[in-house]
């Protein structure tokens, strides 16, 4: 049903003619603009509400993971630095053969459920927020043009928010993934570590995290709305561009934080064999102490080590999560505007 009002300061006539099919924003790829029985994107509201921002960041964060979680659990094991004989694979494909062959079918899948719990309401959290704040900084910044400073700063905030509700939900998930994790059920998981380690055990990496999140995203938010400019400037319902841009932001922000994940990855698993060869007793704590350390064991090349697993893996992720997260806000903003304009 065509949109006959105006909406949002913007009339029906301004825009794209009916029957029209397609207009070109880059070299070899087509935008569908407007045909008959379709809307423009641009004729919806400009500035969706906050209900519509957290549900469609809420299903594409639950189907973002949901789907790249097996690769997340061959992740998770390829990044220790300290396998189990058995536990040590050349290629993603083959842990995930392994790990069916070896320990069942559902393996790769353990730890899903709590993933899916803190995964809906981070991701709700990090849409809004980002969406919120990317307007705020851009009025003040460029008067409500696209600042990529705005973006940036946008990204950051965010990333605050949906840590802080992610971390705990990582860590359990993380330890279900192990190989031969000694829990059974997350809930034993969750309840073994409170009752062992405390609380605070749940937020241990959380400043850790954002020291590698918040340049990843401020990097990657940048970069989908860079890659949105070039390709569809008119910012409408365009699936190929969102999952393009998806890919290209995921890759882009996965490689150039690499050497931060690197660190991570070792503070997080204290693997006994660095620490001895490094001659360090008790814990290795601190970003400074892990750059260091790394650069001892394996020079420059040491930051990019498993930046092709990485990228492999956020490529797909952020597509996902881009494409159903605007596919959603779309559907809901059109339906809300269906119900309550009175054309």
């Amino acid at each position: 049903m065509a949109l006959s009002c105006g909406v949002g300061g913007r009339s029906s006539s301004q825009a794209a003619a009916p029957g029209s099919s397609a207009s070109a924003v880059g070299p070899g790829l087509l935008m569908e603009v407007e045909s008959p029985g379709e809307e423009d994107y641009e004729s919806l509201p400009t500035s969706a509400t906050l209900g519509t921002h957290m549900m469609a960041g809420a299903v594409a964060g639950i189907l973002e993971h949901t789907v790249m979680y097996p690769v997340d659990s061959v992740k998770t094991r390829m990044q220790s630095l300290q396998p189990d004989p058995k536990a040590q694979y050349r290629s993603v494909f083959e842990a995930l053969k392994k790990m069916i062959q070896t320990e069942g079918f559902w393996r790769p899948l353990r730890g899903i459920n709590v993933t899916v719990v803190g995964a809906g309401p981070a991701h709700a959290l990090y849409f809004a927020c980002y969406e919120k704040m990317k307007r705020s900084f851009s009025d003040i910044i460029q008067h409500g043009g696209n600042s990529h400073l705005a973006n940036g700063m946008a990204g950051s905030l965010a990333t605050l928010l949906h840590d802080g509700v992610m971390n705990p939900a990582e860590v359990v998930k993380q330890r279900m993934q192990m190989y031969n994790s000694p829990y059974k059920t997350v809930l034993e998981c969750i309840r073994t570590v409170h009752r062992t380690e405390g609380m605070g055990a749940f937020y241990r990496s959380y400043s850790t995290q954002l020291t590698m999140n918040i340049p990843f995203q401020a990097i990657h938010f940048i970069t989908y709305e860079f890659m949105q400019e070039q390709f569809n400037p008119r910012r409408q319902y365009n699936p190929s561009t969102h999952i393009l841009s998806g890919a290209v932001a995921g890759a882009v922000a996965a490689a150039a934080t690499t050497p931060l994940d690197v660190c991570k990855t070792l503070l997080n698993t204290q693997e006994n064999v660095v620490l001895s060869s490094v001659n360090v007793s008790g814990h290795l704590s601190g970003m400074a102490n892990a750059f260091r350390t790394v650069y001892q064991l394996g020079g420059v090349a040491g930051y990019f080590k498993g930046v092709q697993a990485r990228v492999i893996y956020q490529m797909p992720s952020t597509a996902i999560s881009w494409s159903v997260y605007e596919f959603f806000k779309y559907a809901l903003t059109k339906r809300e505007l269906e119900k309550g304009t009175p054309c």
